[in-house]
């Protein structure tokens, strides 16, 4: 039976400025030797070489008191076997690492124990190495006790054989270890390799046999919203400290309390070192307070990098200079659980968007439905007003994606966040091109027999890219003839400037609603805006490599829906025996 690490109190010990690891029933024996060991290294890239009783801080020490002292000498058994620690740059969290893996080193009983260092990149994994040889450098006893060998990256205990050393973060390399204690260096960079959760499948196989070994995860927060296996660790370590899980597992998470972060408290000098633990030794507060003046100088794209290295502060939408007025907000009207079928049965009347391009992108499909009157609420009072004929009634958004299963070969810079969406169900990844053609026909072919599609103006798509979309209806029950104007090329570019100009103020005023999708919330903060004199512009070559496609397919059912048109009927416009009196 595992200890029980969770934290419920995580938040009055920030605001207090306490340790966030909770009493544990240690051994008090184990977590002693390793303190006093840990407290003896050096920092080797700080003058004067001061020793970590002296540079690091409490905060730490709980830590690693909490991993050695979970390690049972009768069982040689470990009570906690990973430790997941989120904290800030500067806050000298690879030094203390590199001396954890100096320490467990010095402590351990198994012979020929490996001690691993791995790392996105070789260059992160070397930070942490040279710390801890510096550390053995630095100290005269320790020279003679372990044999440093750079050129290979290792450091050899010469009596016990256990070894410490750098390990490449790919599979190949993992397989095969038995590894009794291993680093893991900025987890969230892990996010852009594609074989990353495969890498950690590999982690913890190797530390199978090894009851007395751990794994020790340290990360800042990402730079852009966590995605991959950064999500899934950090989700994971979040739910052990809140008390939903529990597993051999010592979550330190060094962020502010919702109550705090919220309508950017995180600026406010009181607040900025809350989750600098180290402050006053590696990181100070006149430091902070200049970078964050730095950062709000430079405009919204260094504040928010300042704020998720610096604070902890998870970033949801990635707001840069040229990001989409819409965006900023977004999140705020997000409905969970706003499922197709709640739109369905909400909604008098519905339009579609369809947008995709070749086999590396997405294909989008988004309905816009339109609330009835007797179920629409009044917008939030700081909403702003409905603009001269404009409809007050609220739209409900829903969005799904398809994708090619080569994409994730193509584009593997991307490929964990896709199946992040492939999780939530929000993206459905083929095998057989012309399958996402057919389910989105099913899509649009169910909408149409609910009796909600417009008789005209129902469906738009990117001119581009109709010809599939058309031949697939045209099988169906729907006309997909231009004569019938069931399915409407809607124009792009600066073209597009009225929908995306009407999606804006109706999320503005609170009058747009959506799921809170992971997938759209990444399009909408991947959208980059183009000025084209009066107008704007918002494409796939101005997004770059990010993809933005059911956000393009929003502005098209946008563009239809603000016709206003009736289920049905069509629109009064498109009558041929119109009566002007």
């Amino acid at each position: 039976m595992y200890w029980d690490t969770a934290c419920p109190d995580w938040e009055q010990r920030i605001l207090a400025g306490q340790p966030l690891v909770p009493e544990l029933p240690l051994f008090r024996q184990e977590a002693e030797k390793a303190l006093r060991v840990f407290k003896r290294l050096r920092i080797p890239d700080v003058i004067g070489t001061p020793r970590l009783a002296e540079a690091s801080g409490e905060w730490f020490f709980a830590v690693v008191a909490a991993l050695f002292g979970a390690y049972d000498p009768i069982q040689n058994r470990r009570m906690i076997q990973e430790v997941f620690l989120l904290v800030p740059k500067k806050n000298a969290k690879s030094t203390g690492a590199a001396a954890v893996m100096v320490t467990a080193a010095i402590v351990n009983r198994r012979p020929e124990a490996e001690f691993l260092l791995i790392a996105p990149t070789k260059e992160i994994a070397d930070i942490s190495f040279r710390q801890a040889s510096g550390m053995i450098r630095a100290d005269e006893e320790l020279t003679k006790l372990f044999h440093l060998q750079r050129h290979i990256r290792t450091i050899t205990h010469r009596k016990s054989g256990a070894f410490i050393q750098i390990k490449a973060s790919d599979t190949d390399t993992i397989t095969g270890v038995k590894a009794t204690g291993i680093l893991v260096d900025e987890t969230h960079v892990f996010a852009a390799k594609s074989g990353a959760a495969d890498v950690f499948v590999e982690i913890r196989g190797a530390l199978a046999a090894r009851p007395d070994g751990f794994m020790f995860q340290i990360t800042t927060q990402s730079k852009t919203p966590p995605a991959g296996v950064f999500k899934a660790e950090l989700a994971k370590a979040r739910d052990v400290r809140d008390g939903k899980k529990k597993l051999p597992l010592l979550p330190v998470l060094y962020e502010l309390p919702a109550a705090v972060a919220k309508d950017d408290g995180w600026k406010s000098p009181q607040n900025l070192g809350l989750v600098n633990p180290n402050l006053g030794r590696s990181v100070n507060l006149e430091f902070l307070t200049r970078e964050l003046q730095t950062a709000e100088d430079a405009g919204i794209e260094a504040l928010t990098l300042f704020a998720s290295q610096h604070l902890n502060v998870e970033i949801g939408l990635r707001l840069l200079a040229d990001a989409w007025p819409g965006a900023a907000h977004w999140e705020k009207n997000a409905e969970p659980g706003l499922t197709l079928e709640a739109l369905l049965a909400r909604c008098e009347v519905a339009t579609i968007g369809i947008d995709g391009g070749g086999l590396d992108d997405l294909l989008g499909l988004v309905v816009i439905g339109r609330e009835l009157a007797i179920a629409a609420p009044a917008p939030p009072s700081e909403a702003a007003p409905a603009g001269p004929g404009e409809d007050p009634r609220r739209w409900l958004l829903w969005a799904h994606a398809w994708c090619h299963r080569s994409v994730l070969e193509l584009r593997k810079d991307i490929a964990p966040r896709l199946r992040d969406f492939e999780r939530d169900r929000d993206l459905t990844i083929v095998d057989r091109v012309g399958d996402d053609v057919i389910q989105v026909a099913d899509i649009v072919e169910r909408i149409h027999a609910a009796g909600l599609l417009p008789e005209k103006k129902a469906v738009g798509v990117d001119p581009a890219g109709i010809g599939e979309i058309v031949e697939e209806l045209g099988n169906r029950s729907i006309d997909a003839t231009p004569e019938a104007g069931v399915i409407v090329g809607i124009p792009q570019g600066w073209k597009l400037t009225g929908a995306i100009k009407t999606t804006e103020r109706k999320l503005a005023g609170g009058t747009l609603r959506h799921g809170g999708s992971a997938l759209m919330a990444w399009c909408v903060g991947n959208a980059k805006v183009e000025p084209r004199g009066n107008a704007i512009s918002i494409t796939k070559q101005a997004a770059g490599k990010a993809k933005i496609d059911p956000l393009m397919a929003a502005f098209d059912a946008a563009a239809l829906m603000a016709m206003n048109p009736s289920a049905g009927d069509g629109s009064y416009l498109d009558q041929e025996d119109l009566l002007v009196l």
